[in-house]
């Protein structure tokens, strides 16, 4: 009698193991990187990439379902199609593949070997550009350096304004600094090996200079003297650690000081302030109560407009004279009355009081010391 086979336990049991399908294709290791002999590579990997569509394709349950790209898989290598060769030859070891493409192995997270970074083809669209433009200088071409060249003219534009006053309109330079673009560029000779950035540069920089230097008023020897006597002022007050009078920095230029002041009066003359700028900047100047902030236009004097103190001090004046004359005797208030509010003459004003105009004017004088008299009292009570 055979005695009875135990179960398996399936405790012991171990890893299943898969079943290779009779179809499949015969497994390898994977395609190496292109290196010296990159062309056998890359048909080996074509050749491989084939047969893995072949097999994929087998095991379709219909035809008209897609096959869904999904990501790859940690450690595999992936595959990117490539041009062609050049020279006519193509894969024969691959007919599953698109025509005209060939695999190109490449590992996942990386740039495909071969790849040319984009500041390289820019500066070699760049010398070709520069190459037909030398031969051929053309509008369109020059146009085109135009534009790859013009944020320099931002550049030289901003690093110029720094110093120039604030009524300076930025744009004002930048337009400037394009005919020096051009002009750079018209003049530029690529054949003796200088970098244009440099050269354009200083095109840029004196066109904008020479516009500035175009529309100032100021001599240009005011200009010098003003800059001498600024690093003759820092030179004297960083050795003295004070603040330095006009003899000394008259001594120090080794002028005199009429003529130092002279100087400071043509300077003061070439300062520029634009009128529509805030008085008080940063200021909120009652903008929270819907007013505009005060400008320097508002600040300047109106020369036909009434005073407001002289107004206030002429009614002032006005009631403690009427005052003064009001405590006068009546003949003596009659005579200032008739000689200065009705413009009467003395001898006329004799005729009226009955006297002779020496008489008048004996009241007249007296009239005017007592309200003298009484004016000052009432201003120092």
């Amino acid at each position: 009698m055979t005695p009875p086979t135990p179960a398996p336990d399936p405790r012991r049991e171990g890893p299943p193991v898969a079943t290779v399908p009779p179809d499949a294709p015969p497994t390898g290791p994977l395609p190496a990187l292109p290196g010296p002999n990159s062309e056998s590579a890359v048909r080996a990997a074509g050749a491989a990439g084939a047969a893995a569509r072949a097999v994929r394709a087998a095991r379709r349950p219909s035809p008209a379902r897609r096959e869904s790209s999904g990501p790859a898989t940690e450690g595999a290598t992936a595959l990117a199609a490539v041009p062609a060769p050049t020279d006519g030859s193509r894969d024969t070891a691959s007919p599953g593949a698109e025509a005209g493409t060939h695999a190109l192995p490449a590992t996942l997270g990386g740039a495909a070997p071969g790849t040319v970074d984009e500041e390289g083809l820019v500066e070699a669209g760049i010398a070709d550009l520069w190459a037909a433009y030398t031969e051929d200088p053309r509008k369109s071409r020059k146009d085109r350096l135009v534009l790859h060249y013009a944020p320099l003219v931002k550049y030289v534009a901003g690093r110029v304004g720094t110093g120039l006053p604030s009524h300076v309109d930025v744009a004002d330079l930048i337009q400037c600094g394009i005919f020096g673009l051009v002009d750079a560029i018209e003049r530029f000779e690529p054949d003796r090996g200088r970098k244009f950035e440099v050269y354009a540069m200083q095109r840029i920089r004196g066109a904008i200079l020479d516009e500035l230097r175009s529309q100032d008023w100021v001599p240009r020897s005011v200009r010098s003297r003003a800059r001498e006597i600024e690093r003759a002022i820092e030179r004297l007050e960083g050795r003295e650690q004070r603040s330095c009078s006009d003899a000394e920095l008259a001594s120090e230029l080794d002028t005199s000081t009429e003529d130092l002041r002279s100087t400071f009066g043509q300077i003061a003359m070439t300062s520029v302030a634009a009128l529509d700028e805030l008085v008080a900047a940063g200021r909120g100047g009652g903008a929270g109560d819907g007013a505009a902030a005060p400008s320097l236009a508002d600040s300047l004097p109106d020369t036909g407009a009434e005073d407001p103190l002289a107004a206030m001090e002429d009614r002032e004046t006005r009631r403690l004279l009427a005052e003064a004359v009001g405590q006068l005797a009546e003949r003596d208030r009659t005579v200032v009355g008739l000689y200065y509010f009705e413009n009467l003459t003395l001898a006329e004003i004799g005729r009226v009081l009955g006297v002779t105009e020496s008489r008048v004017c004996q009241l007249h004088t007296r009239a005017v010391m007592r309200l003298r008299a009484r004016l000052a009292e009432l201003q120092h009570a």
